[in-house]
């Protein structure tokens, strides 16, 4: 196969695997919705679990992020592709057997897919300039890009419907997981293979990561960016992990799809402050960086509010199954656009002003910190739980959090 074709197949492969690793968490924090139900766990408990059960993927590239990039640098990177992919299929094999061994199980299996991750997340990126002109990267690299937050998004909604559907018959949730890791699998077994390059060497490799990160974190300026883009997934993540508690408790929804619509309304208005950023924005202007905190502080806070403040809680629309509570979606819209304004311009002077000969390596570090920021997201999360704080309470120190750091955060000029 010529290797013109890689391109294409890469797209398909990574929106596969993509899609099912969100699918597969909507499956696994979806059953504590009904174990919640039927008075099986307390609501502390599904908050507990919930926690545990979505940090599980963010472990593994914190402590593998030099290893898979030496491994992906030094290995034909379709090799990598695959076997991330093989990795996948035995940590949902590993959730399947959960159905029978217990439920525990479904938090390692999600470890292990976040190992295959950790594998697969450098070969996607770093296989491009391999396969395609340089004319073309940009491009590519925002298609890969798209793909990936199409995936995030449209992989919970699927995960939350299967697992409605599917609420007394996990095992077929899990073999429809297992068809489409396989197909990702497929997918890149059939790309023509990439060369290796046996002069990569393992201590050299990771020591360059390591100190590049050293740098990046001693800048004055690139420091406070990787701070910046830290804040925003900690938030992020802690958002996410409070939706289905919040959904159950104040919203009063009934099912795993009602609630993940929530983080629908969330993606849509990002991606509309991202599109409104790069219009609106210069590389390297920041100066507005700390206004769009404080200001996302804003619709947060007011989202505690929503239980009792009857005005937030109508009017609502109904499509089908789906509720829009309509104050709720404009907030979180709105919480969405002000992201995408603090987001967007980061990420760009971050890849802008960090030097163009070791980009690859300012993303890797990039993701090792955002990665760390998920994590003490769902460490929060699981002690607001243990401190028995509402999931309104949960909303306010998001508010805070953001307040504080509005306070405080400080960006050198350029």
């Amino acid at each position: 196969m010529s290797r013109n074709r890689n391109y294409p197949i890469l797209l398909a492969s990574q929106f596969i695997s993509s899609f099912g690793d969100n699918a597969l968490l909507g499956v696994i924090i979806g059953q504590l919705t009904y174990l919640q139900q039927r008075g099986e766990i307390t609501t502390d408990t599904l908050r507990s679990q919930n926690s545990l059960y979505t940090l599980m993927i963010f472990i593994p590239p914190i402590f593998l992020s030099s290893i898979c990039g030496y491994l992906n640098d030094r290995y034909p990177k379709t090799t990598w592709l695959a076997r991330g992919n093989l990795v996948k299929l035995v940590g949902t094999l590993c959730c399947l057997s959960s159905i029978w061994l217990g439920f525990w199980l479904q938090g390692l299996g999600y470890f292990i897919v976040g190992i295959g991750v950790s594998i697969y997340g450098p070969a996607k990126y770093g296989i491009l300039p391999e396969i395609l002109p340089r004319e073309r990267l940009v491009k590519a690299n925002g298609m890969v890009e798209l793909l990936t937050l199409v995936a995030i998004l449209t992989g919970g909604i699927a995960g939350a419907r299967l697992s409605d559907v599917f609420r007394n018959q996990v095992l077929h949730s899990y073999l429809i997981l297992l068809a489409m890791y396989g197909a990702s699998w497929a997918l890149n077994f059939s790309m023509a293979p990439t060369p290796a390059n046996i002069q990569v060497k393992f201590g050299p490799s990771t020591g360059e990561f390591f100190r590049h990160a050293v740098a990046l974190f001693t800048h004055p300026r690139l420091s406070r960016t990787l701070i910046g883009t830290a804040l925003f997934w900690v938030c992020g993540a802690m958002l996410k992990i409070n939706f289905q508690p919040w959904g159950l408790e104040v919203l009063h929804f009934t099912t795993n799809t009602q609630i993940a619509i929530l983080g629908v309304w969330l993606s849509v208005g990002l991606m509309l402050g991202s599109l409104l950023a790069g219009a609106w924005f210069p590389i390297g202007q920041l100066k507005w960086t700390r206004l769009f905190i404080a200001l996302l502080a804003v619709p947060v806070g007011i989202l505690s509010l929503v239980k009792v403040v009857p005005i937030l809680q109508g009017p609502v629309l109904h499509w089908g199954e789906i509720q829009v509570v309509v104050p709720v979606t404009v907030l979180l819209m709105l919480a969405g656009v002000i992201a995408g304004l603090f987001l967007i311009p980061l990420n760009a002077s971050l890849q802008d002003e960090s030097d163009h000969t070791k980009l690859g390596k300012t993303i890797a570090v990039q993701n090792l910190n955002d990665n760390l920021g998920m994590l003490l997201a769902g460490g929060m999360c699981f002690a607001a739980a243990q401190f028995h704080l509402s999931s309104s309470d949960l909303f306010v120190v998001v508010a805070s959090l953001l307040a504080g750091a509005a306070l405080f955060f400080r960006m050198p000029p350029r």
